[in-house]
């Protein structure tokens, strides 16, 4: 049996997102998390993930034949050039503009870009500012 690592957050164990054509958004998905340093953790015929993140075609037995819906996502960033790196290599691997690069109002030091994804999910890179964290991730063997 082979050896499985996963790496989870507190709040959220995993997102499913149920795409149109899973071609295209592996293709932005792997551009857009690659510039956030997150690889592409598996890929199958009609799905993709990375991290928490899930994402299926329509006819994907997970999918039950519905797509999800415009949803919000927002990936935490390393440094300001994190985000510059994100919001363009989603431009070039087919998102559209939604926000560029800049200081947001919601706190200070909120650093953050818009892409809209070719499914029209809104997705965000964010960097907060300098900030400690106790770990990086959680990671789970099993």
């Amino acid at each position: 049996m082979e050896t499985n690592e996963l790496y989870r957050g507190r709040l959220i164990d995993h997102i499913q997102l149920v795409v149109q054509d899973v071609e295209a958004s592996r293709r932005f998905y792997e551009a857009a998390l690659g510039a956030l340093g997150i690889p592409i953790g598996g890929v199958g015929d009609d799905y993709f993930w990375a991290d928490e993140l899930f994402v299926s075609s329509v006819s994907s037995p997970a999918a039950l034949g519905r797509l999800t819906g415009r949803v919000h996502l927002a990936f935490q960033a390393q440094d300001h050039a994190a985000v510059e790196a994100f919001y363009d290599a989603g431009l070039a691997n087919g998102g559209s503009d939604n926000g560029a690069p800049g200081e947001r109002p919601y706190h200070p030091g909120y650093f953050a870009a818009f892409v809209i994804d070719p499914d029209g999910n809104n997705i965000e890179a964010v960097y907060h500012g300098e900030a400690k964290k106790s770990a990086d991730s959680i990671r789970i063997t099993f």
